[in-house]
């Protein structure tokens, strides 16, 4: 018995949408977020430009259009917010096995006298900055031992042509 294409391509999305991984959540989030300060913008917006009905040349039907476009959007804000919810009950979700690390942990920190301040877990990570930061500075060296080199050179050609100028207009 085969399967209906509807079907199958459903099941195919229920799985793919098991499947999400934690750094699309979170963009998914970011997303969500930045959704909801839109609508509470143009709800503020909508607030703002709303006036009370008391009797001060106001339409009604103006007043209700722009009451029920507040509405929609407090709709839509309560439904963000609970797509936010899920998204971040399925990030908890997704990193409840892992190791929590605090950010001082994966920096690399040198004190002034020259000693690493940081665990044991980190001190592999921190020799190849290290050994990254000791390449780098040497290289920068060597550029600016370069440049210094061609800025002796093109002022050497710079006198060799003012002198070759002199002479041909003392010639002339």
């Amino acid at each position: 018995m085969t399967t209906p294409p509807m079907l199958a391509f459903a099941g195919q999305q229920a799985q793919a949408a098991r499947d999400v991984n934690t750094a699309s959540l979170c963009r998914i989030s970011q997303e969500t977020v930045q959704d909801i300060v839109l609508r509470t913008m143009e709800i503020f917006q909508l607030l703002r430009n709303m006036q009370l009905p008391n009797g001060v040349t106001y339409h009604p039907s103006t007043h209700q259009d722009r009451l029920g476009k507040l509405q929609e959007h407090l709709r839509m804000l309560s439904v963000l917010f609970r797509k936010l919810r899920l998204v971040y009950d399925k990030c908890n979700e997704n990193c409840t096995g892992l190791d929590p690390v605090t950010p001082e942990q994966l920096i690399p920190y040198v004190e002034e006298d020259g000693s690493s301040r940081h665990n044991e877990r980190s001190a592999s990570q921190a020799r190849p900055a290290t050994e990254e930061r000791g390449e780098i500075l040497e290289v920068t060296k060597k550029l600016k031992q370069k440049n210094q080199q061609l800025k002796q050179i093109m002022d050497q050609l710079r006198n060799l042509i003012w002198e070759i100028n002199s002479m041909l207009a003392v010639r002339n």
